[in-house]
């Protein structure tokens, strides 16, 4: 068995506009004799954009027609129309999905996404995607090692650390190349109010000021001295704390290997002569990245990928799979932006009247004056349970959502283990109508997930688990 899904990554960054498209080959890894294991076996890039400037109409609007154009463009260059994709993600990161009218832009770009293409931002979600897109997960994985991860680009620097191929942890700095840009004779036009907050450096530039390297480079070096002590280069956290994202944490750490993506990557690799020639600080902090004593005593590790790994990420790693012991009866699919509600072990373990009160006490969370609103219950299961324990496991899954059904609402819901197929099949008994239960999907609370329609003869779904965050201040 082998199907193809073509899926798209659009990347709405604070410096650039991107787009790719993917070809992701599925595959039944199981021997004839065992239940099912599809799997994504491969990606192809089938199509990169170009890369354009990002259009804004100010400092805080984002030209969601400028935005539309291009993307419209790329996909008639392309040769695919919209409604041949199947799967991918609509991104906008960095300092863009602070701008007023994130919402906007991604709703302009909706006709250039399919039935299952989502639209998403979230620091979390960016550095994953930029750190696969790079091949920093496969690095980890290949050597056996530890690799962090910066993408770095004109507003932010994605962290992601993988050990060993895993997932250890994400986190955010305000640091990038444009959060100061210049005119081509070098004066201040923009200073992002990001380097207002907590400064390390006496006297920031002002908009207006003629720039030079040397007056720049207190602001630079504390940029560089933040992303050092975030891979536990350099004692203290005093910079990382001043430019750590607000929201989000990160735990420095001594790592063996560091790499870079974004478009500071490119500057940190190959800087072009003129300073000024992306009109902001991007080459600057590139050059200084370079030749930063501690990153230069770490191990280095370039990926695939540069400017493009988010975009890259986003087309290619944004979508998994289900597992194959899967359960849906009258689901009109694609589900999209389902928050979850994920119960502890210890209330997983309950009995069926007080797991039951413990999920409506809980579907409260998602209540709005409308009354409640979808949500994906996630549990973690437990191993080999008997047919009892599914059972009552299955009273109270159901007992619990019933306000749900009252409303209209169908249940679902996402278990770790690989047991949805026999836990569905006990709730249908007792669940009229509408009913999902799949497996092998780790999600957390504050996390949404996008489930599409079933691939692979109905024997998976694909899904894409994200954050979603606009306009954090």
């Amino acid at each position: 068995m082998s199907e193809t899904l073509l899926s798209v990554g659009i990347d709405i960054g604070t410096s650039t506009t991107q787009l790719i498209l993917s070809r992701l080959t599925l595959a039944n890894r199981a021997n004839p004799f065992s239940v099912p294991r599809i799997a994504i076996e491969d990606r192809e890039v089938l199509y990169r954009s170009g890369i354009h400037f990002t259009p804004l109409l100010s400092d805080t609007v984002i030209d969601a027609e400028g935005v539309r154009t291009i993307v419209a463009e790329e996909y008639r260059k392309s040769g695919f129309a919209p409604e041949q994709v199947d799967t991918g993600a609509v991104i906008i990161t960095g300092e863009t999905a602070r701008k007023e009218n994130a919402r906007e832009v991604l709703s302009a770009l909706s006709q250039f996404a399919g039935d299952f293409v989502v639209a998403t931002a979230g620091p979390d979600l960016e550095s994953i995607l930029a750190a696969r897109g790079a091949g920093a997960d496969e690095y980890s994985r290949e050597h056996h090692t530890d690799v962090l991860h910066f993408d770095i680009g004109g507003g932010t620097s994605n962290l992601a650390l993988y050990s060993h191929g895993e997932l250890a942890a994400t986190g955010c700095l305000d640091v990038g190349g444009r959060l100061i840009k210049l005119d081509r004779e070098g004066t201040v036009t923009y200073v992002s109010p990001v380097l207002k907050r907590g400064a390390m450096w006496a006297s920031p530039p002002t908009v207006g000021q003629k720039a030079a390297p040397e007056g720049l480079e207190p602001v630079i070096r504390s940029m560089v001295e933040a992303l050092e002590q975030a891979a536990g280069l350099r004692p203290g956290r005093d910079r990382l704390d001043a430019f750590l994202t607000q929201g989000t944490r990160w735990e420095p750490r001594a790592v063996p290997v560091v790499s870079f993506s974004g478009g500071v990557a490119d500057c940190i690799y190959a800087p072009p002569g003129d300073w000024k020639a992306y009109g902001d600080i991007g080459v600057l902090l590139g050059r200084a990245i370079a030749v930063s004593p501690a990153f230069q005593a770490a191990g280095r590790f370039r990926g695939e990928e540069t400017i493009r790994a988010t975009v890259v990420g986003a087309g290619s790693h944004s979508t998994e799979l289900s597992g194959s012991t899967i359960y849906y009866r009258d689901i009109a699919f694609p589900l999209k932006n389902l928050p979850i509600l994920k119960l502890t072990g210890e209330e997983e373990r309950g009995d069926a009247a007080a797991l039951a009160q413990c999920i409506r006490d809980k579907l409260g969370w998602f209540a709005d004056e409308g009354g409640l609103s979808p949500l994906a219950l996630a549990l973690r299961g437990e191993g080999n349970p008997s047919y009892a324990r599914v059972d009552e496991l299955a009273r109270g899954i159901a007992g619990g959502l019933e306000p749900l059904r009252a409303q209209g609402i169908a249940p679902v819901v996402l278990v770790e283990a690989d047991q949805a197929k026999v836990l569905g099949q006990a709730m249908a008994q007792r669940v009229e109508g509408p009913l999902l239960c799949l497996d092998s999907v780790g999600v957390d609370n504050g996390d949404y997930i996008d489930i599409g329609a079933p691939v692979a003869g109905g024997a998976v779904l694909p899904v894409v688990i994200k954050t979603l965050v606009f306009n954090k201040s």
